[in-house]
């Protein structure tokens, strides 16, 4: 059976909402965060890096979420939740899952650490932001999901930017991405990953 660490307030909600949408059997291991809102040691007896998620299947340990996705996809999804097309198609996919940790989750950071802990957040940290939520805002405008009609694995990746950006507040200018996020937060495999690990924010 699949066992997923997951640390308190992480982004093992992805995992889970996967697994929970695919109906493949598994259990969590919950951390929870230090006073520091580190993860503890034990988590890097599990991957050297002592980060979460990690998902364990058998022998074989892994980390980082968008390849954890891509992981149980392979093995369990049959496509279900990739976009159905040609290469660009599956290509622009990509494209989302990649940018949500890696773009967006730089520029989000401050508005969490902002509302979490109080610490400053500057012009240049709302002007960085908005080209972004404009961004998807014209994606999202007329679909439901970054690829369409269609919920994939793009949309499960982007979860845990938009809810730290709803936890500031940042949404309420943008109705379109806001209306986005409340489709996501909505997903009942979603709200089971809650049930199983906790929330998603702190707040």
């Amino acid at each position: 059976m699949i066992v997923v660490h997951s640390l308190a307030f992480s982004r093992a909600h992805r995992v889970i909402w996967l697994l929970e949408a695919l109906k493949v059997p598994y259990k969590v291991v919950r951390y929870e965060r230090t006073g520091a809102y580190k993860a503890p040691d034990a988590l890097a007896q599990v991957h050297p890096l002592g980060k979460a998620p990690v998902l364990v299947d058998d022998d074989f340990v892994l980390a980082e979420s968008a390849a954890i996705l891509r992981y149980v996809q392979r093995v369990h999804g049959d496509g279900r939740f990739l976009p159905e097309g040609d290469a660009r198609m599956q290509a622009r996919h990509d494209e989302w899952l990649d940018y949500a940790e890696g773009t967006l989750a730089r520029l989000v950071g401050p508005f969490f650490w902002h509302r979490l802990k109080g610490r400053p957040l500057s012009d240049d940290d709302r002007a960085a932001i908005r080209p972004h939520l404009a961004y998807l805002s014209d994606t999202l405008e007329g679909r439901d999901w970054l690829m369409g009609e269609r919920l994939c694995l793009a949309d499960m990746q982007i979860m845990y930017q938009l809810a730290m950006l709803n936890m500031a507040g940042e949404l309420e200018d943008w109705p379109v991405v806001q209306g986005y996020w409340q489709r996501i937060a909505a997903q009942p495999e979603l709200r089971r990953s809650i049930e199983v690990s906790g929330p998603i924010m702190p707040m």
